[in-house]
């Protein structure tokens, strides 16, 4: 595209200081438009990646891919899962018991949802016990009536490892003493972290002893399954509820979570044709700036058509111009981007000790995460580069438009 005497003018001359230093100023603005858009598409994808992948990993870590539901009380729970794990894509099993109600300790009271769970089997459903603060996961034994808290819930009630706390039913029973709520008392044995808001709303217990305390001993209410591709819960859901029959039925984690993996994912898209247009300003100055610098330069170019240069050369030498201004705008902000996507998190917790600003609270992480994806950055830098070439061909075409004569003229 660019022949040797297209390209050695264009690339000798691209930092030659124009008479006018307005012209220089304009070139010099377009490049840091085009650095300062490529880096911040760059950065807020990766943010954005990295909320998506937080998603995944930690919230829909805890969240169950897909569960099964008896419509009565599941007595066998194991037979149950052997059926399951038959189905392709279905990894991991465990059974369930729910119970929403409130704990308290030292006057402190907090609202709940209680897993109750089988800590083996719960560990090829969920990544709760790899993220264990304190104690641990495995201390749910049985009849010892054990609790797991999340950190945030944790704080919030003032307790530690070996406090007791009470976790009150919204059922009420009647005794002589008359209506009284059903209430347990449990020793914490552990504290979970997993830096998201199921910190502050979960608490785990033995699956035995949760179905004492709902009055439905020796059984559950049915099976967590864990997938291999998690975005293939409905299909998968939809097989297993025809396979089971009208005994059963399923809910996937798209019921629950789905509407903010799809929020995510459209705020990704949204924020990157928005501040794509940072970009296409960019290359709208890089026409603007062209064109002034054919206006200045037109006897040099009339000059050149004299000596023999032909409207394609001079075209190219203008577009090797352009192009080089995006590519220097490009590489630039690919590198900044870069520095600025893998330091993003310390920056943010930096400003946050700094203020004391807590800035993330209203997400379901603390902190602000990101993640890197080299293909994200190959994009963005390709159809940055598009961008700057395409704005280079009209202020060439001026230029090859230019007739010695003419320009000559007022010489």
């Amino acid at each position: 595209m660019f022949r040797p005497f297209s390209l050695f003018v264009g690339v000798r001359y691209t930092g030659a200081r124009a008479r006018n230093s307005f012209i220089s100023v304009i070139t010099l603005i377009s490049a840091l438009g085009l650095m300062l858009g490529v880096a911040v598409l760059i950065t807020v994808l990766s943010v954005m990646n990295g909320f998506e992948r937080e998603l995944q990993t930690r919230i829909l870590g805890m969240v169950t891919h897909l569960s099964v539901h008896g419509r009565e009380p599941v007595e066998d729970w194991r037979a149950l899962a052997d059926r399951a794990l038959r189905e392709p894509g279905v990894k991991g099993a465990a059974p369930f018991v729910e119970l929403q109600g409130m704990l308290t300790h030292r006057g402190t009271v907090a609202g709940l949802m209680v897993n109750g769970v089988e800590p083996e089997a719960e560990r090829n459903v969920s990544i709760v016990g790899d993220f264990m603060w304190e104690g641990e996961f495995d201390s749910l034994v049985p009849g010892d009536y054990n609790m797991v808290l999340g950190y945030g819930l944790a704080r919030k009630l003032g307790v530690e490892l070996g406090d007791k706390v009470v976790l009150v039913l919204p059922e009420a029973s009647l005794s002589p003493a008359g209506v009284t709520p059903r209430f347990r008392r449990f020793t914490v044995t552990g504290i979970f972290r997993v830096r998201a808001e199921v910190d502050s709303l979960l608490a785990y217990v033995n699956v035995d002893d949760a179905a004492r305390m709902s009055r439905q001993t020796g059984k559950v209410e049915g099976i967590r399954l864990r997938l291999d591709d998690l975005f293939q819960a409905p299909r998968v859901g939809w097989t297993l509820q025809q396979t089971l029959g009208n005994g059963y039925y399923t809910t996937d984690w798209t019921r629950s979570h789905g509407n903010l993996f799809q929020a995510i994912r459209m705020e990704k898209t949204m924020m990157t044709l928005l501040l794509s247009f940072i970009v296409a300003v960019a290359a709208f100055n890089i026409i603007s700036s062209q064109v002034m610098l054919v206006t200045e330069k037109r006897a040099n170019i009339a000059v050149l058509r004299t000596l023999g240069a032909t409207p394609g050369m001079i075209m190219r030498i203008f577009m090797v111009q352009g192009t080089l201004i995006g590519l220097a705008g490009t590489g630039f902000g690919v590198l900044l981007g870069i520095l600025l996507a893998t330091n993003v998190s310390d920056i943010g917790q930096w400003i946050e000790s700094t203020f004391n600003a807590h800035m993330f609270d209203a997400y379901f992480v603390n902190y602000l995460p990101s993640e890197l994806q080299w293909g994200d950055v190959g994009v963005i830098a390709a159809i940055a580069m598009l961008i700057s070439f395409s704005a280079t061909l009209y202020p060439s075409w001026r230029a090859s438009r230019v007739q010695p004569a003419e320009a000559l003229r007022y010489e």
